[in-house]
């Protein structure tokens, strides 16, 4: 039986047996599994229970995929069950070919929230962002549903319009319609930017190496005396493991990319990068962001630790555990996807909650560097039964980023972080790259001096 092994985020595209498993663990005493029977019995006596006298009829198929779904997150935030129609989508989504709006989505305290768009998706295009949270589809309330549920209402076929009702920080609920359409995720985005090479990786679905070293074979061969490379993983949500170490070993030559660590501390797997660079050692700058996930801070940690590049942007994600989706009588069943490890990067890092920092804080515009000082950011710390870093460590609180656009600079049309990746690469290293002015102006001191001036006295949010 094949175990799909997956690390993306806790996410559903909107598109498109038993388990053979043995616990190393020693089997539970009598008294635990006595407690568990009478549980299962008490189980079956709600279900018949609301079978027989609940107001209206009920479909007791999905009463009891609600509940395998409910214990199953009730773990942590990425474990779930998915039925037979999730499971078929999920590995639609892995092969890198489905149909719909494009949206990376997971589920906090019963809402459904944006984790990115996708490239060249009727989501991205429409404006959506990453943080939005959707709180109705055509009208319908989707407060209060699962992930999988939410995800039913907005699929259907392509050439079909949908209205989601959006919610976002500081402005009013408003709606965006959308068409759907068979989405094919570009697997890379390359081109030059001057004298240095320039890939962006939208995921890590299973053509994720190949299309890397495709794209940087391409900009060598039409760019022979390229100086380096910009490696682009911002709102990349991560995908599948092997395609993480397949990614790290396109720079590394050999070595440690990536360990697992499951229950048993003696339960530990390695991955390693096998011998050849396939860049010779051209320096290489990468690119992260609140929306770099799982996969991508495989890559970006293990290229840290390896002092193969140097990280640009801000602090990524912070999911930093391993899902087994385990197949229930080969799929007829849905599956399992459950946490079964945390990774870690070759120096020991775990990443979990804590996400990886950059070599070079960035904030892309002048609005991010404010709420980056004031608001503590949507991250894998948010969820309240988040797995925790295993190490004691915390992840940064607000602060003022290093580095922000300067007056005058317009964010529509510049990338200011890729700015800021292409001069690093031009000096040698962030160590010798010319520092800018930290940002001066906090929101909350602006909003301060403009009450003052205005004789009021502003009303402080407490966090």
């Amino acid at each position: 039986m094949r175990k799909y092994l997956l690390i993306g985020v806790s996410a559903f595209v909107l598109g498109a047996g038993t388990m053979a498993y043995v616990s190393p663990i020693a089997q539970a005493t009598s008294a635990s599994k006595g407690q568990t029977y009478k549980m299962l019995e008490l189980f079956g006596d709600v279900l018949q229970t609301v079978d027989n006298q609940y107001v209206s009829e009920v479909d007791n198929k999905k009463l009891i995929e609600a509940a395998l779904d409910g214990m199953l997150t009730s773990l942590d935030p990425h474990s779930g069950y998915l039925s037979p129609d999730s499971f078929e989508d999920m590995q639609d989504t892995t092969r890198g070919e489905y149909g719909g709006l494009g949206i990376e989505v997971t589920s906090e305290d019963g809402v459904v929230k944006v984790i990115s768009p996708i490239d060249g998706t009727p989501a991205m295009r429409a404006g959506i962002q990453a943080g939005d949270y959707i709180t109705a589809v055509n009208g319908q309330s989707v407060l209060g549903l699962t992930v999988n549920e939410a995800v039913k209402q907005m699929r259907g076929a392509a050439g079909e319009a949908v209205t989601l009702t959006i919610a976002r920080e500081k402005t009013d609920p408003f709606d965006v319609k959308l068409v759907r359409e068979v989405i094919k995720p570009k697997a890379t985005i390359a081109r030059m930017e001057g004298d240095y090479g320039y890939v962006r990786l939208p995921g890590f679905n299973e053509k994720a190496t190949d299309a890397l070293t495709a794209s940087i074979n391409d900009l060598k061969a039409k760019n022979p005396h390229m100086k380096g490379l910009i490696f682009d993983l911002r709102n990349n949500p991560g995908g599948l493991l092997d395609q993480a170490v397949g990614v790290s070993d396109v720079f590394l030559d050999g070595g440690e990319v990536v360990s697992q660590r499951g229950r048993d501390p003696r339960d530990i797997q390695r991955y390693n990068a096998k011998p050849g660079d396939l860049l010779n050692g051209l320096p290489v700058v990468v690119l992260i962001n609140q929306g770099s996930a799982s996969a991508a801070e495989i890559v970006a940690g293990a290229l840290q630790d390896r002092h193969r590049a140097q990280l640009v942007g801000i602090t990524s994600f912070g999911k930093g555990s391993v899902q087994t989706v385990i197949p229930l009588r080969g799929g007829a069943d849905g599956a399992l996807k459950l946490t079964t490890a945390r990774y870690f990067t070759p120096s020991g890092r775990s990443i979990q909650k804590t996400g990886i920092e950059p070599d070079l804080e960035v904030a892309q515009t002048k609005e991010q560097a404010q709420d980056i000082a004031n608001r503590v950011w949507f991250s894998e710390a948010s969820f309240k039964n988040a797995l925790n870093a295993d190490e004691g460590k915390s992840r940064q609180g607000v602060h003022t980023p290093a580095e922000a656009p300067p007056p005058g600079f317009d964010d529509k049309k510049g990338d200011f972080q890729l700015e800021r990746a292409i001069a690093v690469l031009k000096a040698g290293s962030v160590e010798a790259v010319p520092k800018l002015p930290k940002p001066t102006a906090k929101i909350a001191e602006v909003t301060a001096k403009a009450a003052a001036a205005a004789g009021k006295a502003p009303v402080v949010e407490k966090k």
